[in-house]
């Protein structure tokens, strides 16, 4: 059996759930669903990253204790999560117990082997970041995400040989070329190897920060927050069971924001390659969405709430602008106009209509009954049923070089030509002709197939509205997933349901 494993990156308790880390899960949980019906066994994780200087500091402002800080906010993450019908297995915390003490049996192994060692460090510190900075990482002397300048910083604390696996990593990239994805991400972290990378400081003295993963071996220390969190995606297989690990960490496919490349790109390989582990198979990078251009900030107004986009369009048409407008590996700008747009035109008027139009006929013309197909079918029936055939193929690869927006152009181009076989067959008109009648059966019947497997080529971006076409053919769950032989699933007399609106048109202004 073919197995994937689909990893988010563990989102960050000091800020609620909005479009950026939506638009992964949105990836994510479509990949999920498309290898689950593919009869693919999938584990899917995602989860909350809580520890650090940043939620200290936001648990003390809010006048709350950390853990209940952090309950309280990674509880508001799962329930968004559930709210949005995201279908991941598992859902980590970083403050679980399993996940502590992976993280402090790697540390042990790792300084067993003699790759984390003691030392006296001075550098420049940025405490949005949690992390150190060398002048050259600055941009204008600051911090290039939160464009405040680093504080000096010197302390004693714990150093990982990340150095030592620089040249090993390397060879790997070379060796898999598409072991980061887009190759524009690939080619960043190439060039951060041919610099020298230096070792990764791994602790923070307790003298400063207390909300952390004590040091096994030094109780004075806790663990970078880095450390910690990046073995969450081995930590949550190994508690699922070791058979888990050894099933699905080669297939393990990372999906991150382009902001957390060097994270995942190189502290995470090589500290696999300290504990000898094997590395994982893709690292999936995404590019940012800017609203009206413009960065979502708090200040600003302009954060985009997945539940506030379910209530306004609903969750399937959300999701279906978020894949169809962006280009993964690429940045992206939220625009309601476009939102509008895509929304009635590719929804409302190319799904919605067709859907409307084949139930409404099938309810007039023969009371919602299947009529029989003959043995010799028109051209144009072939070219439909083959024209569905091309997109499912077409969607294979798409799916397979995560390019959604052009597998969803795949499925659309195949609605589009159901549209206009419509229109070519005109069975409108032909059912004035008393004698055309049995015809008229035959194109409505292979509409019906057109609607069928519309519904399960776009299960894994529209789940609900598949679900709804399942309901209107009246066709039980389990057989809907099967890709039975266009003109042999339904049986002469099975009733389908009269129509219903699924994608309200979303009025405008008029200009002027």
């Amino acid at each position: 059996m073919e197995r994937i494993y689909l990893t988010t990156p563990l989102y960050y308790v000091n800020a609620e759930p909005h479009l950026g880390s939506a638009y992964t899960m949105i990836i994510t949980d479509t990949l999920a669903r498309y290898y689950r019906a593919r009869g693919w066994e999938t584990f899917y994780l995602t989860g909350t990253d809580e520890h650090g200087d940043k939620i200290a500091q936001a648990a003390a402002q809010a006048g709350m204790d950390p853990k209940v800080f952090t309950d309280e906010i990674s509880t508001t993450f799962r329930a968004v999560w559930d709210s949005c019908g995201f279908t991941y297995d598992h859902f980590i915390r970083t403050t679980d117990e399993y996940h502590v003490r992976s993280v402090q049996q790697l540390l042990d192994k790792i300084h067993e082997a003699g790759d984390i060692y003691f030392d006296r460090y001075a550098g420049l510190y940025c405490f949005g970041c949690e992390r150190f900075y060398t002048e050259k990482e600055l941009a204008g002397g600051k911090c290039p995400d939160h464009l405040t300048e680093p504080t000096w910083l010197e302390e004693e604390n714990y150093f990982f040989r990340m150095g030592k696996y620089q040249e090993p990593l390397l060879h790997h990239i070379e060796a898999h070329p598409d072991f980061i994805r887009p190759e524009g991400f690939k080619n960043e972290v190439v060039a951060m190897l041919r610099e020298p990378i230096g070792d990764l400081c791994i602790s923070r003295p307790k003298s400063r920060l207390t909300w952390g993963i004590e040091i096994p071996f030094d109780k004075r220390y806790v663990t970078y927050v880095w450390f910690d969190a990046l073995i969450n995606y081995v930590s949550a297989l190994k508690y699922k069971a070791e058979e888990a690990f050894q099933k699905f960490w080669p297939e393990a496919q990372h999906f991150i924001g382009k902001d957390i490349l060097k994270p995942h790109g190189v502290f995470w390989p090589t500290m696999l390659m300290a504990a000898g582990l094997p590395l994982y198979k893709h690292l999936n990078v995404h590019g940012f969405w800017t609203v009206e251009g413009q960065k979502m900030s708090k200040s600003l107004g302009n954060v985009i709430s997945p539940l506030v986009m379910k209530e306004k369009i609903g969750m399937d048409a959300f999701r279906y602008f978020v894949l169809r407008e962006s280009v993964f590996g690429q940045d992206a700008d939220f625009r309601e106009e476009n939102l509008t747009a895509r929304y009635n035109a590719d929804l409302a008027n190319n799904l919605g209509n067709l859907v409307s139009r084949v139930l409404a006929m099938e309810q007039k013309y023969f009371a919602g009954v299947v009529q029989p197909l003959s043995t010799a079918w028109a051209k144009e029936d072939l070219e439909l049923k083959n024209r569905f055939r091309q997109a499912e193929e077409e969607l294979k690869g798409h799916m397979a070089e995560l390019q959604f927006h052009r597998a969803l152009e795949a499925i659309w181009a195949a609605i589009d030509h159901t549209n206009r076989y419509v229109v070519q067959t005109a069975p409108f008109s032909l059912y004035k002709d008393a004698g055309k009648r049995g015809r008229v059966g035959e194109i409505l019947h292979h509409l019906l197939e057109a609607v069928r497997t519309i519904g399960r080529l776009i299960s894994p971006f529209l789940p609900e509205t598949a679900e709804e076409l399942e309901a209107l053919l009246n066709i039980p769950r389990p057989t809907a997933k099967q890709p039975s032989s266009w003109g042999q699933f339904f049986v002469p007399g099975h009733k389908v349901r009269p129509p219903k609106v699924l994608f309200p048109r979303i009025e405008t202004a008029p200009d002027g």
